[in-house]
């Protein structure tokens, strides 16, 4: 038995051989259909650990509540044409996170951030930077690590100790052969002593543009109290603040210039839900609660950039379900060729199989020759189709700065399924040939 099965897959292989050029034009559609598929596998799985890494980056189960400084707005009457007079609020404050962690149900992590664009000097060397006031929880909903150091200690966050954490690439440009910690950077007109390093956070240009974030490694962080003891806060009132308040001088361009028009305490405000159910609920929840402490003016906005990113991940979804039927389509094409010429080789070789048939060879015999000559076909389509499409998810990494994962269960589900089409549709050829009769077959001109 084993040596029938092995001389008809040799008879296969000269009949592929001896028509080379016919093979290869054969094996076409499967070749373009496996590489369409490990390519649209690989791009899709690139897109999906983008994502995943994003979602990282926001954390999980995240609501962000950012300020907005309302646009002047006048209403003209008909009587006076006097401005209606803007209603007053505090601001999204450290008065809001308070209370958001007392009234709201359900937030785990509440983490307040407020964001200074500064500079560095240590060693003779200058360089502006991001000075970030938070605390300890903002670490933990954003999934950073400490390379080396402490975490901000009660006594710093109570007392506003002039002490920071510092990104990876500050690390490595201002103490790149010493060990920073327990050193002083100076950051603006105060100078820090350096408590820990965090690891370095690895972010794609995608999504510094997709999520609006920045490079994490270049940022100094310091206790939220620091911040605002030792840099800013704009909950104070001002001598200049009640100078500008007072005065009549409605042209008095310059003050309008140096105003600052933003009045909020904090920059953005990070609230962690326990649940993913309830992420809408509870941003409706706290919308409704901003509202009412700032006097019905809404100067804030919510986001979910959990939900932005999975509508996004079934956006590539619905795209790779696409590109799936297209190879598919590429590979039900390549089968349908496969049948055809190997049909129409039944036709060619009619007298070969007559001949065999009358020397003793069995229909079973008959139908192993056909369908090894059309696995034979698939088989190495689908080895060429591998190659070509590792190749091209590879280029699409390299060139078109296009994420690619190939997965190894991607060429195995490609060129099982190249195999199988080979099978199928070589059935139906190898039958019809079987079926010959031996005498009418040796007529047959």
């Amino acid at each position: 038995m084993n040596q029938k099965l092995l001389m008809n897959l040799y008879i296969a292989i000269e009949a592929v051989l001896a028509n080379r050029m016919r093979s290869i034009l054969t094996g076409l559609g499967i070749i373009f259909g496996v590489a369409a598929v490990i390519a649209m596998l690989a791009i899709g799985n690139g897109a999906q650990q983008e994502i995943l890494d994003q979602i990282k980056l926001v954390g999980v189960n995240n609501i962000v509540i950012r300020p907005v400084v309302p646009q002047s707005e006048e209403k003209l009457t008909d009587e006076d044409n006097k401005g209606e007079t803007q209603k007053f609020s505090p601001g999204l404050s450290s008065k809001d996170t308070e209370a958001i962690r007392k009234v709201v149900p359900g937030v785990s992590i509440i983490s307040p951030e407020i964001t200074l664009d500064t500079y560095i000097i240590n060693n003779g060397f200058r360089r502006t930077a991001k000075l970030v006031g938070v605390e300890p929880a903002y670490f933990q909903i954003f999934n950073f690590e400490l390379d080396k150091g402490d975490m901000f200690a009660e006594r710093h966050l109570i007392s506003g100790e002039p002490v920071c954490i510092i990104g990876k690439s500050i690390k490595a440009k201002f103490f790149p052969t010493e060990d920073p910690i327990g050193k002083y950077i100076k950051c603006g007109n105060n100078w820090l002593k350096v408590i820990g390093i965090l690891k370095e956070r690895l972010i794609s240009k995608n999504s510094i543009s997709n999520l609006g974030i920045r490079d994490y490694n270049m940022d100094v962080y310091v206790p939220l109290q620091t911040m605002l003891i030792r840099y800013k806060n704009r909950a104070l009132v001002t001598t200049e603040m009640l100078r500008r308040a007072n005065s009549n001088d409605s042209d008095d361009e310059e003050a309008t210039k140096n105003q600052d028009p933003n009045y909020h305490q904090l920059d953005r405000l990070v609230v962690q839900v326990d649940e993913t159910a309830k992420i809408g609920a509870t941003a409706d929840v706290i919308s409704r609660m901003l509202q009412r402490k700032h006097y019905s003016v809404v100067d804030f906005e919510i986001e979910i950039p959990e939900l932005l990113l999975k509508q996004q991940q079934r956006t590539n979804d619905i795209f790779n379900y696409v590109l799936g039927a297209i190879a598919g389509i590429s590979l039900l094409v390549g089968g349908i060729g496969i049948m055809n010429i190997m049909l129409a080789s039944v036709l060619e070789r009619i007298k070969e199989i007559g001949l065999r048939l009358s020397l003793g060879a069995k229909k079973f015999d008959i139908i192993n020759q056909f369908l090894f000559e059309a696995m034979m076909i698939s088989v190495s389509g689908g080895l060429i189709g591998v190659i070509l499409g590792v190749s091209i998810a590879i280029m699409v990494s390299a060139f078109a700065d296009i994420p690619t994962v190939i997965t190894f269960s991607s060429i195995v589900l490609s060129f099982g399924v190249a195999a199988a089409v080979g099978l199928i549709f070589g059935i139906a050829p190898a039958r019809r040939a079987a079926s010959q009769n031996p005498i009418d077959s040796l007529r047959y001109e």
